[in-house]
């Protein structure tokens, strides 16, 4: 099967960063699905372990967690799926990547595909839908009674990804006051329009920005970027009890800050339920199956912001540098082999 790899971290700007390879198709486990990658889409952490990550022995290293695909076939264990079923998933970095034809992956974190979605729109939605969901209602535990109305969420990054999915789940699922931040005046722009209440400028101080538009202070923080750089002002930006949760990882960062006004730290990492296969690691399945049913009924849009193109190095290479740049909108796809 092709597949696009590396064999050594490496710049991207170098060829070899990412190089079109061919590869033996995989075999199912028992809980497995054997999927053909129609449509993928391109993540921070696929930059981040391509920067970082040595592939052990001089073997090729896949990238890829986002995918919308058509499962060709199932092992002996699977009761959710069936071949020809239209799936989506972010699958595990415990596991290779889809950036390849076919792929396999675990039945209990796949959902089935939006019916009114192509595969490219799909492919754009798993890993951020998932992320924004357990960073809102799992980990910073915001109540999805649209009738509490007290309560207030900055989104710092809202334009990017996971922003992009958050902005959306909040704005439509609750009853929280939506602030985001982005720094361009086409990133506000896609702000407002995913549904914020309002839009203030992360390149400015946050306290000051909200200030600015007559916010004192907010019950909640989700800070998807440059948490260190923001945290003195996101600590005075939260009122006392207030909850921040984070995505990034930060070079360093004193959590005694948040002891004067008992703020609550929450860490959202979406593979940990992949990752130790956790007795509750099915509900990313039932994530996946409420996105596909709010996106099909309008209440949720994909979150594309590009489209690369065909699946190969060069194109992936590409995406890849817009990410590191730190300019890319919504989700940058790609599609077909």
């Amino acid at each position: 099967m092709k597949a696009i790899a590396y064999y050594q971290s490496l710049p991207i700007d170098d060829p070899r960063a990412l190089q079109d390879i061919e590869l033996p198709e995989p075999t199912p486990g028992p809980r497995d699905l054997l999927v053909e990658v129609k449509a993928i889409s391109v993540n921070p952490v696929d930059t981040k372990v391509r920067r970082n990550v040595q592939p052990e022995g001089g073997a090729a290293k896949v990238l890829g967690w986002d995918v919308a695909g058509v499962v060709k076939a199932v092992g002996s264990e699977v009761s959710l799926f069936k071949a020809g079923d239209q799936v989506f998933y972010a699958g595990s970095i415990a596991r290779a990547g889809a950036n390849s034809e076919v792929h396999v992956v675990d039945e209990r974190i796949v959902g089935h595909m939006p019916k009114s979605l192509g595969f490219a729109e799909a492919a754009a939605l798993p890993l951020t839908a998932i992320t924004a969901w357990e960073l809102l209602f799992d980990r910073l535990q915001v109540s999805q009674d649209p009738q509490i109305k007290d309560q207030s969420l900055l989104i710092v990054g809202a334009a990017g990804g996971v922003g992009s999915i958050l902005t959306q789940l909040a704005r439509q699922l609750t009853g929280l006051k939506v602030i985001g931040t982005a720094s361009r005046e086409q990133t506000q722009a896609w702000v407002r329009e995913l549904g914020a209440h309002a839009v203030v400028d992360h390149s400015q101080p946050l306290s000051a920005e909200l200030k600015r538009i007559g916010i004192e202070q907010v019950t909640h923080v989700a800070s998807l970027t440059q948490t260190d750089a923001h945290l003195d002002q996101l600590v005075e930006a939260l009122a006392p009890q207030g909850k921040l949760g984070l995505i990034d990882d930060p070079q360093s960062f004193d959590v005694t800050k948040l002891k004067r006004k008992s703020l609550s730290l929450h860490w959202e990492l979406m593979y940990t339920r992949s990752l130790f296969e956790t007795p509750d690691m099915q509900q990313q399945h039932v994530i996946l199956t409420r996105i596909a049913e709010l996106i099909d009924a309008g209440t949720l849009k994909t979150t594309v912001g590009e489209h690369f193109g065909r699946i190969d190095a060069a194109n992936l290479r590409r995406a890849h540098a817009l990410l590191e740049s730190g300019k890319a909108k919504g989700k940058i796809v790609l599609e077909g082999f």
